[in-house]
């Protein structure tokens, strides 16, 4: 792989990983979910509204770890990044479960949920979802998987971090010429000693 190329990968998937992971994130602090919960006479219902946070934590907790990811794909080589790449995908996997869930109507909202209200034993609770950020969180999670799986399959190829600046070998040593050994003997007399008892170390 040349090296033009495994810099393009790596920066693809240094993005998807920072990009899944702000999605989550932002999608995750948003409102997901109204909630009535409709008690008996004469209690009025009860309104409010869910976070992405708190209808499906493991959202944000997911874009956390992949923003971290980002930047340890930097950090890491060899089968440490593919390590990270394994997270990474399951990371974006499991952002992709908890929004699925809450699309689908799977996730269950019971009264420990309505901050406390009275009444609410035997209350009827109603959910509605709007589509738009858990679908974002969905996107989130897609784009997590595949910068996951691109880790995996070709991360170990790619550059470390200032892998570039590393130097190829030792520079060969400059011989030693005439005027070396002629400002070595001056420092030497500079020092106090007579360079001329021990000649050879000058040559």
């Amino acid at each position: 792989m040349s090296a033009p190329t495994a810099r393009r990968e790596l920066t693809t998937a240094v993005l998807l990983c920072a990009a899944s992971g702000a999605l989550a994130l932002s999608s995750g602090g948003q409102a997901w979910a109204d909630v009535t919960a409709t008690r008996e006479a004469p209690l009025p219902p009860v309104a409010t509204v869910l976070t992405g946070g708190e209808l499906a934590p493991l959202v944000p907790a997911t874009g956390l770890l992949l923003l971290a990811a980002a930047v340890a794909l930097f950090a890491v080589r060899g089968w440490g990044r593919t390590v990270v790449g394994v997270v990474v995908a399951a990371a974006g996997a499991t952002a992709v479960v908890s929004a699925v869930r809450v699309l689908t109507g799977s996730v269950q909202v019971g009264p420990d949920d309505l901050d406390g209200q009275v009444g609410l034993g035997g209350a009827t609770i109603s959910v509605d979802v709007p589509a738009g950020w858990p679908v974002l969180a969905l996107v989130a999670g897609v784009l997590g998987l595949l910068g996951g799986l691109l880790v995996v399959a070709r991360g170990r190829r790619w550059p470390g971090m200032g892998q570039r600046y590393q130097r190829a070998g030792a520079a060969p040593r400059r011989p030693v010429t005439d005027e070396d050994r002629h400002q070595a003997a001056w420092k030497a007399l500079d020092g106090g000693t007579d360079p001329t008892d021990d000649d050879g170390a000058l040559r």
